[in-house]
């Protein structure tokens, strides 16, 4: 039976009044010819839902329930591991304060080490200063002594020569030098 003939089964079997409305049986109920085709229509529709439909929202509703389920697993892995590295950081940030004492520490030993080595060295470095200016103050004393007394040597020579000429005549200049003369010969 096709849909057109079932449509002209139900157009024969219709009550229409004087107004051209349709004159039902009841003013709650449908007529019979209806319910039959509603509630083969609805089965018909339920049966489909049930076969198809429900599988189909079973399937998204659990797609969707893993999905949500796989979200709070990731969530609560993500927290458990925000957790761990909190409590590293806050074991390497005491580890960094103890870290940083002990560097400042050892930095302060290497300076007091540094500065005492450098003390070393310029007292050393003073004492040879020390030393070098005292040879060199003797070697000055030694070198003007020296000049001083060939200045002087110069001067004495000088000043005798214009004492002798001054107090030496020609005749006893004349037997000063027969007389050396004579030393010179005799030797």
């Amino acid at each position: 039976m096709s849909v057109a003939s079932l449509l002209r089964q139900a157009e024969e079997h219709l009550v229409v009044d004087d107004n051209g409305q349709v004159v039902t049986h009841s003013w709650i109920l449908p007529e019979t010819a209806e319910i039959i085709y509603g509630g083969i229509s609805s089965v018909l529709i339920f049966f489909a839902l049930y076969k198809f439909a429900l599988p189909m929202a079973k399937k998204a509703m659990a797609a969707r329930t893993a999905k949500i389920q796989k979200e709070l697993d990731d969530s609560a892995a993500a927290k458990a591991t925000a957790d761990a590295e909190a409590v590293q950081i806050r074991q390497a940030k005491g580890d960094i304060d103890g870290e940083r004492a002990r560097l400042l520490a050892d930095a302060d030993v290497q300076v007091e080490q540094l500065l005492a080595d450098g003390r070393a060295r310029l007292e050393v470095e003073i004492t040879e200063l020390h030393a070098r200016a005292d040879a060199e103050i003797a070697q000055l004393a030694a070198r003007s002594g020296d000049e001083l007394r060939a200045e002087i040597t110069v001067l004495t020579a000088e000043a005798t020569e214009r004492l002798v000429a001054q107090h030496l005549d020609a005749s006893v200049q004349n037997d000063l030098v027969e007389s050396f003369i004579a030393k010179v010969g005799a030797s």
